[in-house]
Parts: C-alpha cells; structure tokens; sequence
C-alpha cells in the first residue's frame, strides 16, 4: 500500500510553484528615487520581504479499486443413486498488484541569460552593455544559445586627393601719372574759434555691506548611526539635513558726486601757407594680370569612428575593445519522486469442479454460486501550499540614526526585544553588534522590512 506521509510529502514538492522561493534576482528595486522627507528624517534601504497565503487542496494518493466476495453454490440432498455434485465452475478473486516506479518532475524550467563570457569567469551582463550591442546591430532576440558577440572599435578613414586651388585672383595693374602744380601764398584760417569741455572726475565713496552667497537649503547627506546591512544593496542611511544661509561682507563704492563738464572759450587761428594750386591732374593706364592657381593636396573623411558588434566567430575589421555579451543556454533542473502504480488490476480466476457420483444421498444444485463486487473508494489527502501574492522589494524607509535616536528609545527596543526573547544582553541604550542581530531576527520572524532600526519596527514593539 501507498504510504500516506510519503504520498503527500512528495505530490507537496511537486504542487509549490518555484515562484514561491524568493531568490535576490526577482527583487524588485524601488530605490531610484530619494523619498519626500523633512528635514532631520533619516531613510535606508531596507528588504521588505514577500507575502504569501496558505492555500489548502484536496489531492488523490491512492485510485478508486473493487474487491469481489464469491457466494457459494447451494444444493439439495434426495436417497438415490444419481449424480450427487453436477460438475461447475469456481471462481477465485485475484487482488490488483502494485510496482513501484520513478518520475522525474521538472522543479526549474530552461532558460538563456545574457552573461560576459560562457567559461566560469563570466557574469550577467549589465543592461547597458546589452542596450550598446543592440543599438550597434546585435539582433537580441534572434540570437541563439551558446552564441558569442564582441565590440570592435573602427577608427574614421580620410581619403586625400589633389585640388587645384586659386593662390592669386586676377587683377589690374595701374601706373599713374603725377598731377602738375604751381606755387603760391595764402592766408587761412588754420583753427577755427571753438568752446573747449572738460571733464570734471565723479566722487565716490567707500561702504561695507553683507551680500547672501548661498541660502539656507535641506540636504541629504549619509547617516553615520547603526545599520544591519542584509547584502550589498541595503543599509545606506540617507539623512535630510538643514543648512543655514551663508554670507559675506564685501567693500562697496557709491557714487557722491557724479561726472560733470565745463566750457572754455578758445580763440580762431590764422597761418600764411605755401598753396600748391592744380595745373594737370593725375592719369591712370591699366594693364590686365591674370589669376595664378596652384595644386594642393586635400583630405577629406570618408567615414567617421564607430563602434560596431559582431559574432565571435566572425572576422572584420577594427580592434576588440573587450567587451564581449553571450548568450548562456541554463539546462531545466528536475527532481525524481516514487509513486506505486497498479501493475495487474483485480480479476476473477475460474477454475473447474468436476462432478461426483455417489451411490447414496444426491446433492443437486439449487442454487448456482454468485459474485458480489465492492467498490473501494479513492484515497484523498488535503494539503497546505503557500501561493506568493506579492514579491520580495527594496525601497527607503525612515530609520533611527545619530540625527534623531535616544538613548532611551535605544534602552526600550532593547527591553521590547528581551521580553520577545530575542536578546539577552544589558539594557544600556547602547546599539551594538548583539542588539543588531536580535532586532534582524526580530523583523524576520514578523514580516518586518530588514536592513536598519525602521519606524515601522518601533511602531510594531508600540515603541512609537
């Protein structure tokens, strides 16, 4: 017969979704953005952990079978030599037999991920290195296990050719003839008579005055109280933080009398001067130059440097950069269970029973021998699954820190945590390594977010 405890224990392995076990991989991140805070609030990344619900099914561990019982022949008993028993037929029950046999239930699908190298070395490969490769021609999608894609730097190509380039413009060259003159004396005026300005220098004094250079503002700046770091990710405390307004005394000038300007009379001046008065003028004759070219050679650029992607397994052009994405082909994981499976299923053997012949008292049949069937019902268990209703996440949460714990609000978490029996240290206020583990175990065994001293704990202990 089945047994009932391995039965269940085994189609249990088999009804738990791999959904329900919470690797670091399908936490959700919802940390990219600092939280709204006030000033003088500390946040941590902390791990909330995923809620599940017990789900209970009915399950079948043994099939529905039949037993048959054999009702005998009955007979009548007369005084004469005649045949006493008529031959007949006897039916015998033969039970259902069972085997044992093995199953292999698949407990991980296949699947592919992108990883740096396919030897042991390699690691996931960042979104970014796969956005770079999808956007220099890397089909994602269509690309097949096992296959391997490097980067290639192509450096840009100038081609150089020769230009015939003008080095002298035409032109006109002019030979001029000099304009003839005569000598004589004139009196002119050299200097007009005229009023004169000057300039009369502005005043100013010097003051001292306070100027605002910065304003008063909230920061976040990194918290220095305790933390329980979980991993890599949790356990940063970020604290709001305000800084008053800055200032600075700088010297002043301001004006005390502006610019002014005075008038000065300033009389007209006569000159007797040599006068050269025109007789011919001056002549041009012009004779035609032409332009001069001259041949240079130009480089132009063919094409600029770009970053290309191509399979491993493909020669090209360009100089590998290193960087290299693969595509890692992760077999399914399976787990063998037993289970009994009816080999022969119940049946009825008939065998033959001859007469018998007897001179004395005659049995004669009566009645013929009957079968009666039984159904014997399935076996049914219950079961209890936990279904995931929502995933593991990380995100800010307010947390204690040196801007805002207590000593006494440090000596009540520790009180709350020896009445729980989770700590069995002094009552000191004093937060250290031992208090931090017990309060770790403390949130794990409530459903608490883990990763620092949060409020949502002190609210739970009914601390605040």
């Amino acid at each position: 017969m089945l047994n009932k405890s391995y039965a269940s224990a085994a189609i249990l392995s088999l009804l738990i979704p791999a959904s329900s076990f919470v690797s670091a991989n399908d936490r959700v991140d919802a940390t990219d953005t600092l939280p709204n805070a006030k000033p003088g609030e500390c946040y941590s990344k902390v791990i909330v952990p995923a809620v599940f619900e017990e789900v209970t099914e009915e399950v079948m561990v043994k099939p529905e079978t039949s037993s048959v019982e054999i009702i005998p022949a009955t007979y009548d008993i007369q005084e004469k030599e005649v045949l006493v028993k008529e031959a007949s037929t006897k039916l015998v029950a033969v039970p259902a037999t069972y085997r044992t046999v093995t199953e292999e239930v698949e407990t991980a699908p296949a699947r592919t991920e992108w990883v740096t190298d396919l030897g042991r070395r390699g690691i996931p490969a960042s979104p970014a290195l796969l956005a770079a490769a999808k956007t220099n021609g890397v089909d994602l999608d269509s690309a097949q296990p096992e296959q391997c894609f490097t980067e290639h730097y192509l450096p840009a190509k100038f081609v150089t050719t020769e230009k015939e380039v003008l080095v002298k413009e035409e032109a006109e060259e002019i030979s001029i003839a000099a304009a003839q003159f005569e000598q004589a004396e004139e009196t002119i005026v050299v200097k007009a008579s005229a009023k004169n300005k000057v300039l009369v220098e502005a005043q100013y004094d010097v003051i001292e005055e306070q100027v605002l250079v910065e304003p008063a503002k909230a920061v976040w700046k990194k918290g220095t109280g305790p933390i329980t770091r979980i991993d890599n990710t949790t356990g940063d405390i970020m604290c709001l933080v305000q800084i008053p307004a800055k200032y600075k005394t700088i010297k002043k000038t301001v004006l005390r009398s502006p610019v002014a300007v005075e008038e000065v009379e300033i009389p007209a001046e006569s000159e007797i001067v040599p006068v050269s008065r025109l007789v011919s003028d001056s002549a041009a004759d012009r004779v035609k130059m032409p332009a001069q070219f001259d041949v240079v050679k130009v480089t132009t650029k063919e094409s600029d440097a770009a970053f290309v992607w191509r399979s491993a397994d493909v020669a090209g052009d360009g100089k590998a950069t290193g960087n290299k994405i693969c595509l890692k082909a992760i077999p399914a994981e399976y787990t063998t269970v037993k289970k009994q499976v009816v080999d022969t299923p119940a049946a009825i053997k008939e065998e033959a029973v001859p007469a018998v012949y007897k001179t004395v008292k005659v049995q004669t049949v009566s009645s013929d021998a009957e079968e009666r069937r039984t159904v014997i019902p399935a076996v049914f268990d219950t079961i209890s699954t936990r279904v995931k209703k929502s995933g593991e996440r990380m995100e800010w949460q307010r947390v204690l820190c040196e801007t805002n714990m207590t000593r006494d609000t440090n000596k009540q978490i520790q009180q709350v945590l020896k009445d729980a029996g989770y700590y069995n240290g002094p009552i000191d206020g004093s937060i250290g390594r031992g208090t931090l583990s017990s309060v770790e175990n403390y949130q794990k065994d409530n459903d608490l977010p883990t990763g620092g001293l949060t409020i949502e704990m002190l609210e739970k202990m009914g601390i605040m």
